[in-house]
C-alpha cells in the first residue's frame, strides 16, 4: 500500500494556520477564457505568498504528453521549464490568510493524490477548499456572466436555478477532490463561470473577476480586484471594436442577446448549453474571432 504523503513534501518553515480557505485549480481541463487560470495567477501575482508543499511531478505527470520547455542556446542546453504543482501560503487584503494550490493537473494517481491532498488539509487546519473554472455557454458577453455553484452539502451553496440535470460527463481531478473530500466530511465548493462560446479559448479576464467575486461572496475573502478589472475593461473595448467592424459578427451577438433575454424572461425553455439551428456554432463565431485573437497576441 503506497503511502499518500510520499506524493508530498510539507515546508520545513510552515505557517501555523487557523482554518484557512484553500483555493484551487489545475491546467490541463476545461477552463474557458483561463477563468480559473487567469483568476489564482492574478492572486499570486499580486500578493505576497511562499511555498507550504510541493508535490512529486515525476510521479504524476507524463511528460510524453506535455513535454516541459527546454532552452538550447549554441551548443548547449541552458534551461529547463520544470513544471510545479504547489500549494502556497499568502493573506488576502484585510489580512485573512488563505491558500492556494496550483499546477498541472496530474496525470497518474489520481486516488492516491487526492488521499496526499486530503491528508494536506488535515496537517494545514483547512476549513474549505474551494475551485474556479470557466465552461463555455451560448451567452453574449454584453450580458451578466452567469455561474454554476456545486458543492459537497447543499447548505454552502443555497438554492440556485441551474442549466444542468443529471449528465455524465470526462472527468478532472478538481472534481474528483470536490467528490472524494468532500464525501469524507471536507466543505468543499466549486464555482464555474458561463463564458462566451466564441471567446473560450481567448483569455477573457471578466470571467476571472466574476469567478473571484463568487469566492469572496462565498468566503468573505477581500482580493485586490483594480489590475484585473483594468484588463477585463481593455479587453471588452477590444471585443467591441472588432464586433463594430463586423456586420455578420453583430447580427451573431445581437442574437444571442435575443437568445439569452428570452431564456432569463423564462419565455424561452431552451437552454443555453445549446443552440437553436439558426444561431451562429461556437465554431462560426470563432472563427470570426480569428483574427482579433491574433492581433491580442501579438500585442502580450
Amino acid at each position: 500500500m503506497f503511502d499518500p504523503t510520499d506524493l508530498y513534501e510539507l515546508a520545513k518553515d510552515a505557517p501555523e494556520l487557523t482554518d484557512p480557505v484553500l483555493l484551487y485549480h489545475f491546467d490541463g481541463f476545461v477552463d474557458a477564457g483561463g477563468a480559473g487560470r487567469l483568476a489564482l495567477g492574478h492572486l499570486l501575482a499580486e500578493l505576497e505568498h511562499r511555498v507550504v508543499a510541493t508535490f512529486d511531478v515525476d510521479r504524476l505527470l507524463d511528460y510524453r504528453s506535455r513535454r516541459p520547455i527546454m532552452t538550447f542556446d549554441t551548443d548547449k542546453w541552458v534551461d529547463c521549464e520544470s513544471p510545479e504543482l504547489a500549494v502556497y501560503s499568502t493573506a488576502d487584503a484585510t489580512g485573512t490568510q488563505f491558500l492556494v494550490l496550483s499546477g498541472p493537473e496530474p496525470d497518474r494517481e489520481w486516488e492516491l493524490f487526492a488521499k496526499a491532498v486530503g491528508a494536506l488539509l488535515a496537517e494545514l487546519k483547512v476549513s474549505k477548499i474551494v475551485t474556479l473554472h470557466g465552461i463555455p455557454m451560448a451567452v453574449p458577453h454584453t450580458r451578466p456572466l452567469g455561474i454554476t455553484m456545486h458543492a459537497s452539502r447543499p447548505e454552502l451553496i443555497g438554492p440556485q436555478s441551474s442549466n444542468f440535470g443529471r449528465v455524465q460527463v470526462p472527468g478532472s481531478m478538481a472534481a474528483l477532490l470536490e467528490f472524494r473530500l468532500g464525501g469524507q466530511g471536507h466543505d468543499a465548493v466549486g464555482y464555474a463561470v458561463h463564458v462566451p462560446h466564441y471567446l473560450s479559448q481567448a483569455e477573457y479576464p471578466h470571467a476571472a473577476v466574476t469567478a473571484l467575486e463568487a469566492v469572496t461572496r462565498g468566503t468573505g475573502l477581500v482580493f485586490p480586484m483594480e489590475g484585473l478589472r483594468d484588463a477585463a475593461e481593455r479587453t471588452n473595448v477590444e471585443i467591441e471594436e472588432q464586433i463594430r467592424g463586423s456586420a455578420e459578427l453583430s447580427t451573431a451577438i445581437e442574437g444571442l442577446e435575443q437568445q439569452y433575454d428570452a431564456f432569463a424572461a423564462g419565455s424561452d425553455k431552451e437552454s443555453l448549453l445549446a443552440e437553436p439551428s439558426s444561431m451562429p456554432t461556437g465554431d462560426e463565431l470563432a472563427a470570426q474571432f480569428e483574427r482579433f485573437l491574433a492581433e491580442r497576441d501579438e500585442d502580450l
